[in-house]
């Protein structure tokens, strides 16, 4: 779909700010990788062969019967047994010695003379999921090395594993919530605004009250009754978070309302909703881009906050939150804490400059070579 001259414009002035549209690309292949996180970091092969047929773990249940095993459960790929299985084809017994039936299996292709049908497994690139447990030999966290670019945090699991998935859920997480807190504050700020009087003040009154909630207090107590989960702290996020749009959205509705081509439009006959949302709000989306990394920027640090101080999302999650808090709880392991703080400094820095480029394309008043 061709882009009007308009937004094609819009999108000329957003390239030629050069630090905008560089940031923009390197956010969207950070998040686009990570959108392959299973692909990228997990504890189960992304495709297997075992006697012919092929297998893809990463997406699918498979018992260890389906490879000649024993159990009914989902077979756990990482342990030298069930790797021997699918290597030598579920023909070899591979209880006493699997790791070296394994070498013998690889390096002839025969094992005690006879044929063996091999199989095999293509493994991520970092063979741990966010929840698996690491062997370093005891000690935890560990320091990065081969088998752990970023080392292990407090409990052996891969802390790059965790910030590919905690990157991933942070910025999610973002997103749903500014997404959902626009549409309810720019609908609460553009009624406000473009009929003012009576529902203007009962709505500020109201928003006075609401602002005074305490937030964290609230949250806290409810995730004490309730079972945290993401969803849940998503909508308190968005319960309290609506609010901040409403005042700048006001703002341009009460300042625009009576302009000339609205009363125009009001003595043609055009209904108040087309002339709020077609014909006022464009001319308010500057101020309200403006707004929009500060809210983005704000929810991951609330997001992560919370996460510190326990009343986040469940422990089970992979937190960016929980990795701060683990590396103040660990100053003997400064890794921890270089791998938090790079991980929101570029993480928001890349947005807040997406978005300033973003604000300036839409600003008329500001025009790029």
């Amino acid at each position: 779909m061709a882009l009007s001259p308009l937004n094609q414009r819009r999108w000329r002035n957003f390239q030629s700010n050069r630090r905008a549209y560089w940031s923009l690309w390197i956010f969207l292949v950070l998040y686009g990788l990570s959108l392959f996180a299973e692909l990228i970091a997990n504890d189960r092969p992304i495709l297997v062969q075992y006697q012919g047929s092929y297998y893809t773990p990463v997406f699918q249940f498979y018992p260890e019967v389906a490879f000649g095993g024993d159990l009914r459960t989902e077979a756990n790929y990482t342990t030298p047994e069930v790797q021997c299985l699918i290597i030598s084809g579920g023909s070899l017994d591979c209880w006493d010695d699997p790791r070296g039936i394994m070498a013998e299996v690889e390096a002839q292709g025969t094992a005690l003379g006879e044929p063996v049908q091999q199989g095999w497994m293509v493994w991520p690139i970092i063979p741990y999921k966010y929840n698996t447990i690491v062997d370093t030999g005891g000690v935890a966290p560990g320091p990065p090395s081969a088998q752990n670019w970023l080392g292990t945090d407090d409990t052996s699991r891969d802390v790059l594993a965790r910030v590919i998935y905690g990157f991933r859920l942070s910025v999610t997480f973002a997103l749903i919530v500014v997404a959902m807190t626009s549409i309810i504050g720019i609908a609460a700020g553009a009624v406000q605004g473009y009929f003012g009087g009576l529902t203007d003040l009962l709505f500020q009154r109201f928003i006075e009250l609401w602002s005074s909630v305490p937030t964290l207090y609230v949250i806290i107590i409810i995730t004490a009754i309730w079972a945290k989960s993401f969803w849940l702290l998503v909508a308190l996020m968005v319960v309290f978070g609506w609010t901040g749009l409403v005042g700048v959205v006001r703002a341009e509705f009460l300042r625009a309302r009576n302009f000339e081509y609205v009363r125009a439009a009001k003595a043609l006959g055009v209904s108040d909703l087309q002339i709020m949302f077609r014909h006022v709000l464009p001319n308010a989306m500057v101020a309200t881009l403006t707004m929009l990394p500060f809210a983005i920027t704000g929810t991951i640090a609330g997001l992560a906050t919370l996460d510190y101080l326990g009343f986040g999302l469940p422990s089970d999650l992979p937190s960016l939150g929980q990795l701060t808090r683990q590396a103040q709880q660990n100053l003997q392991a400064p890794y921890l804490a270089f791998t938090a703080f790079f991980t929101f400094a570029i993480m928001l820095s890349l947005l807040v400059f997406i978005f300033e480029g973003v604000r300036d394309a839409f600003d008329p008043r500001k025009t790029f070579r």
